[in-house]
């Protein structure tokens, strides 16, 4: 075909449009309408009809590539700058050559920067559509199956963790179940072992009433019987003594054969100790759980108590100090009340009293009279049980005691309204007192009584889940 040449009127046509760089004409969008792409420094190319039909056919083929220039504003490229595209896409020689990646720069050549050329420019002289489209369609298919690859590899994760955290939650409520059960089942072991030791207590008792009583019924009768004779005896010489002379003379000397012959027969001695104690199994150990720390407060002591630096221990010496008398301070009696006050609750501490033949421990009412010199009872709020060596005496009650105690262990229920003595030793009750109405404050109450080297102690509680106490 033979080459066209224009004609003047279109050389002066192309002379009197102005140079506008393509896709840069002002109100047009390049990325819409691709008829006026011209290269840098051409002149009216955009009338000539094989240049539009060569720009027709690059704009066809342009068309692969918009997808990947929609978002791209050409007027915000800059003209020197890097690639919008990953240099890993791009071949060599549109490369930065500092970067490692370029093959120059492997090579060995100098480095050197070098001004990148607009994006549009590059697609349109040095790469062909098609392989800019599917350079970026391969790098952005591979993220996303990357991406998708990670987020299966997650939701396979989570589907695991939620089968394990279902599986969790049936294990743990067949867990807490199971423990109810057994709570249920080991307190139900509780009752009937506490149930049949009741049960053998009383049997013991039984035994020992049935032992004991009626030997001591049978020396009540002997006893009755014995009286009896007595008494009619005596009604007998009372009456011959109110006779006259003649009667009275009558048969006098077998009455008083008679009288001479009697001989009252004492009864048999009967042990009046108690062969079965009150001990049920675990309750010392369970009591501890409101334990309490205990200390001595020197200003409610004797002036005959000796207390140690610890505030723990007294014991009663032999000469009186010169401390100041207040109403505070017991005096004549010989106690010191303990720090803590006790207005509501459960509490429970211990004394060693160790090989001492007599004691006093308990507690009183916050505002006794500190100066009594009577006896300190119930009535006057003193609840205390006293030792004396072989048998113990508390509000009017004596009580036998088969064995002496070292520890003692008293226990304080405001509420209920009773407070316990017991044998750390073997955990049998020593006494109680029951249905009392506590009003206002208590305090623990000490006393040694005598005078002895051998101190009390209040055990200091150690430990610490499993606490217990030592002195």
């Amino acid at each position: 075909m033979a080459e066209q040449i224009p004609s003047p009127e279109s050389k002066a046509g192309a002379r009197e449009q102005p140079y506008k760089p393509c896709g840069m004409e002002r109100g047009k969008d390049p990325r819409g309408d691709t008829s006026q792409i011209r290269e840098p420094g051409s002149v009216g190319l955009g009338r000539c009809p094989l240049v539009a039909q060569g720009m027709r056919e690059q704009q066809r083929k342009l068309s692969f590539a918009r997808v990947t220039l929609k978002k791209v504003r050409p007027a915000r490229i800059s003209r020197v700058g890097r690639c919008l595209f990953s240099e890993e896409n791009l071949p060599a020689q549109f490369r930065d050559d500092s970067s490692p990646k370029n093959p120059r720069f492997r090579s060995g050549k100098k480095p050197r920067g070098h001004p990148m050329q607009p994006l549009r420019f590059l697609l349109m002289r040095k790469l062909r559509p098609r392989e800019i489209c599917g350079l970026s369609r391969a790098t952005q298919i591979g993220k996303l199956e990357k991406s998708l690859e990670h987020l299966r590899k997650q939701m396979g994760q989570a589907l695991q963790f939620q089968t394990q955290g279902e599986e969790t939650c049936v294990i743990w409520q067949k867990m807490v179940e199971s423990q109810k059960q057994n709570v249920i089942a080991e307190f139900d072991k509780l009752r009937r072992f506490l149930a049949e030791e009741e049960q053998k207590l009383l049997r013991k008792l039984e035994e020992e009433e049935s032992e004991t009583l009626p030997r001591l019924r049978e020396n009540k009768a002997k006893l009755i019987q014995q009286s009896h004779s007595l008494e009619e005896l005596i009604t007998e010489l009372e009456e011959r003594c109110q006779r006259p002379a003649l009667g009275l003379l009558q048969d006098v000397r077998e009455v008083l054969h008679r009288s001479q012959d009697v001989k009252l027969q004492l009864p048999e001695v009967v042990s009046m100790e108690l062969r079965t104690v009150c001990r049920v199994p675990g309750l010392v150990e369970m009591l501890r759980r409101f334990r309490g720390d205990v200390t001595l407060d020197p200003d409610t002591a004797n002036p005959e108590l000796v207390l140690s630096e610890d505030r723990r221990s007294v014991r009663r010496g032999d000469i009186r100090q010169a401390l100041p008398d207040s109403q505070e301070r017991f005096d004549p009696g010989p106690c010191v009340l303990g720090c803590e006050s006790f207005t509501s609750g459960r509490h429970y501490w211990e004394v060693e009293v160790g090989e001492r033949v007599n004691w006093a421990l308990g507690v009183c009412k916050e505002n006794v009279n500190r100066k009594e010199t009577g006896e300190l009872s119930a009535g006057n709020g003193f609840w205390i049980l006293v030792f004396f060596g072989n048998y113990y005496y508390s509000d009017q009650t004596f009580i036998p005691l088969r064995e002496a105690p070292r520890r003692v262990g008293i226990f304080l229920d405001h509420e209920a309204g009773h407070i316990s003595f017991y044998s750390v030793t073997d955990g049998s009750l020593l006494f109680m007192f029951s249905q009392v109405t506590f009003s206002g404050t208590l305090r623990p109450l000490f006393s040694p009584l005598s005078c002895s080297p051998i101190p009390m102690t209040i055990c200091r509680v150690i430990g610490g889940a499993e606490e217990s106490f030592t002195s």
